[in-house]
């Protein structure tokens, strides 16, 4: 397979870098809309802060995680990164998954449950006891992937820790 033009490539780049800085803005506003969230006194306002929540989620984290992870894909197909030559990319694979399937199996559906308890019982949902389960999942959920995030960024700036000494490189 050809590798791309240098011009190719950081075009490919920006549209990353663009899909990971929607990923991580989004997760940061999901983090202090959950954060005050817990702090609410209008049954209606706490039912608008969880369905924000989710409309966040549902429609930027995902299609901004989904571009990330092709862009990436891509990045490491067609250049000379590769999949497995550098521990830096490979510490970026390994989180960026952790993320997605941490954020499908169990904060998307932890934040779909607290917004229907919220819905169906306005205030009286912080006594229930999934419900406080459930917010406080998506309050750490969302503080985890924020903090994991920025590691990432950090790794793609950092590059540490170098070529991988058991791959034969060409």
């Amino acid at each position: 397979m050809a590798k791309l033009t240098v011009k190719q490539k950081h075009w490919l780049l920006s549209a990353h870098i663009i899909f990971a800085a929607l990923w991580t803005g989004t997760v940061l506003s999901m983090f202090l809309l959950s954060w005050t969230n817990k702090q609410s006194n209008n049954p209606e306002v706490l039912y608008a802060l969880h369905s924000a929540v989710n409309l966040l989620d549902e429609y930027v984290v995902i299609p901004a995680a989904t571009g990330s992870v092709l862009t990436a894909t891509f990045l490491c197909w067609l250049t000379n990164y590769g999949f497995m030559k550098f521990w830096w990319v490979i510490s970026k694979w390994f989180l960026t998954i952790s993320l997605v399937v941490f954020g499908t199996f169990w904060l998307y559906p932890w934040s779909n449950t607290a917004e229907e308890i919220a819905q169906e019982q306005g205030l009286s949902a912080f006594s229930d006891r999934v419900y406080s389960l459930d917010i406080q999942g998506v309050f750490f959920g969302a503080a985890v992937q924020a903090i994991l995030l920025v590691v990432i960024i950090g790794i793609s700036v950092i590059k540490p820790w170098g070529r991988q000494k058991i791959i034969n490189h060409k």
